[in-house]
């Protein structure tokens, strides 16, 4: 039987308990989870801008529309998570857009 070298073992934590495991190369080069900004407007799936209603230094409120993104021939307004001021827009109307595109910047 061959010894596993303890070094490549891992420690997870569910629910307080602690887990020794070893984990896959696959998931080593996994792409690790960030916590979102809540200052940043990306889109969430692709599609294309069909209307901006906003410029750079715009102050909003909580739920005012941003954007109109067409995705899948359904219209998506997008909207102020909070309330702030538009610091930047990085789409124009007519562009198309891949997933996880940075749309807007809130400061």
């Amino acid at each position: 039987m061959k010894e596993e070298n303890s070094s490549n073992y891992q420690v997870f934590v569910v629910n307080s308990a602690k887990y020794l495991t070893l984990t896959t190369k696959k998931y080593d080069r996994r792409k690790k989870w960030q916590r979102l900004d809540p200052n940043e407007i990306k889109s969430f799936i692709p599609g294309s801008i069909i209307e901006v209603f906003v410029k750079p230094g715009q102050r909003l409120k909580a739920g005012e529309v941003i954007l109109v993104l067409d995705a899948m021939k359904m219209y998506t307004r997008v909207t102020m998570p909070h309330d702030g001021v538009i610091k930047t827009i990085e789409v124009k109307k007519g562009d198309r857009i891949p997933k996880n595109t940075l749309m807007a910047t809130i400061e």
